[in-house]
């Protein structure tokens, strides 16, 4: 179902911030490379959230089953097939090295939002159960 979520827009905003700093003014090799992967699966996901109504699962899935196939696509050198090598944007958002950390940061950023879902949903029962 499609609607609007404040919550998760704010976070993806603010995600987005900080991955555009990220992608600006480090060129080091660590926060750049995997602190970098590891939110921008935080970002997709907070930002189909919050126009898509879904199950945490079915969402996390098809943002896991995107990150993985965008790396897949850096293994084939699909910037390249598409004769964007040259263009500095394709080249940050699609990437153009297949690396496998980055399904390893993809994977954890994701299991982070499973489990903090997981954590807000059973205080939010908690706390309706006082309520009423």
């Amino acid at each position: 179902m499609i609607s609007f979520n404040p919550k998760y827009f704010t976070v993806a905003i603010i995600l987005f911030i900080i991955e555009v700093l990220i992608a600006v003014y480090l060129n080091d090799s660590f926060i750049r490379p995997y602190v970098g992967d590891f939110l921008v699966v935080i970002l997709i996901y907070c930002f189909v959230k919050t126009f898509w109504r879904a199950s945490v699962k079915t969402v996390a899935l098809c943002v896991l089953v995107f990150s993985y196939v965008v790396e897949v696509l850096q293994y084939f050198k699909f910037v390249k097939l598409l004769g964007l090598q040259n263009s500095r944007l394709a080249n940050v958002i699609l990437g153009n090295t297949f690396v496998w950390n980055d399904i390893v940061a993809y994977t954890s950023g994701l299991f982070l939002v499973v489990c903090i879902e997981r954590v807000s949903a059973t205080k939010g029962a908690r706390n309706g159960a006082i309520e009423k």
